[in-house]
């Protein structure tokens, strides 16, 4: 079986692509985990100058992520086993010293929206879709994303995204600003690499210092916000609310 998690490092550049088609790429604590361990790795070496995030095809269709494997969920709600592996995840974006670029095709759901707000570079393909149901499940915005998105993209889009559900096209996300640009299909993981080993091949303390200069100001709240979602969606997710959700979801 092949991994759900494949990593290479080429040109400076730590590729992490998300290997599980045949369930357009749904996120297991196991795959959390292992790429919190691959970007927190890349703080520590100094030849994985950028990261380079990016999903896989499913049939004729790319995807990115569509967002947390929901059955992970209902297990949790079921037994109220603890798992801090998302949560693991999520930290490794906010610390994460080297740049970190998405190259999205398809669906980019729950948190593989939440993440873009984590990234320095975004690119996509028509195809891509950003959506955040959390509301729909009985859950509530996490990633830091009642913080970030409001900060990046304004209250009243935020809202749409984070609250109301709203689907954003391609289209839609480069007016809202949060992918920098649009690119076929075929070439999204070519075009995307070329950049990357562009932005790898500046010098690298120079590069690291940028990043955490402009990420500085803000590091403490993102932190205390990020912590602060995770207890208030741990509770939820233990809800009658949260649960008759999910139910609702895989039974349709």
């Amino acid at each position: 079986m092949a991994e759900a998690i494949m990593t290479k490092l080429e040109d400076g550049v730590r590729h992490i692509q998300l290997n599980r088609p045949e369930k357009k790429n749904a996120l297991t604590s196991n795959m959390y985990t292992a790429m919190a361990e691959a970007l927190n790795e890349s703080n520590d070496k100094q030849e994985i100058k950028v990261n380079l995030l990016y999903g896989t095809q499913y049939g004729t269709q790319g995807c990115f992520t569509a967002g947390n494997d929901i059955h992970d969920f209902l297990t949790i709600t079921q037994t109220g086993k603890s798992d801090e592996s998302a949560l693991l995840f999520l930290k490794s974006l906010a610390t994460l010293k080297a740049p970190l670029i998405l190259a999205i095709d398809g669906p980019a759901i729950g948190i593989g929206t939440t993440m873009i707000f984590h990234a320095d570079l975004v690119y996509a393909t028509e195809q891509a879709i950003f959506q955040t149901p959390f509301l729909d499940l009985g859950l509530l915005p996490e990633a830091a994303s009642s913080y970030l998105m409001p900060e990046a993209i304004g209250h009243h889009r935020a809202f749409e995204l984070l609250c109301l559900g709203e689907t954003y096209s391609a289209q839609k996300a480069i007016g809202a600003g949060f992918v920098n640009q649009l690119f076929p299909a075929e070439t999204l993981i070519e075009e995307a690499t070329a950049i990357a080993v562009r932005l790898a091949q500046k010098p690298a303390k120079a590069l690291r210092t940028a990043k955490s200069l402009m990420r500085s100001a803000h590091k403490d709240l993102i932190q205390n916000t990020m912590e602060r979602e995770n207890e208030l969606f741990k509770t939820q997710l233990n809800s009658a609310e949260a649960k008759n959700a999910f139910l609702a979801f895989l039974n349709k």
